[in-house]
């Protein structure tokens, strides 16, 4: 997966919006108002957000993924974009930060995006 592919995995999901503000250097992608992806213009990584027990196994066993950047380590993983990191991996970490955020929606909120999907 590339960073293309990854950027417009991010696009298409229900409700996703992408906007910059931290500047036009970064995308950020949120649902419902709340974050659940940050990637740089080029594309070469994402910061995605994990489960805290598995952002530690990711983290051990690829050399690829670190504590996010500019973000709280404990619950965001940066995601180097390369060849060597298995494109169903990269899937699975993109689907688990945005599923984390739709979860932690309201339930009225969680409706409306079901409703408009």
């Amino acid at each position: 997966m590339d960073g293309d592919q990854v950027r417009n995995w991010l696009r298409g999901q229900p409700g996703a919006s992408e906007t910059t503000p931290f500047g036009p250097d970064a995308l950020v992608y949120k649902v419902g108002g709340k974050m659940f992806a940050v990637t740089p213009l080029d594309g070469s990584t994402v910061t995605l957000k994990c489960d805290p027990g598995w952002a530690s196994v990711l983290r051990a066993q690829h050399s690829q993924i670190t504590p996010g950047y500019h973000t709280n380590k404990r619950h965001w993983n940066t995601v180097r974009i390369d060849a060597a990191l298995p494109s169903d991996l990269v899937l699975e970490m993109l689907e688990h930060s945005y599923t984390l955020v739709v979860d932690s929606l309201s339930r009225p909120a969680r409706s409306r995006l079901r409703s408009s999907s």
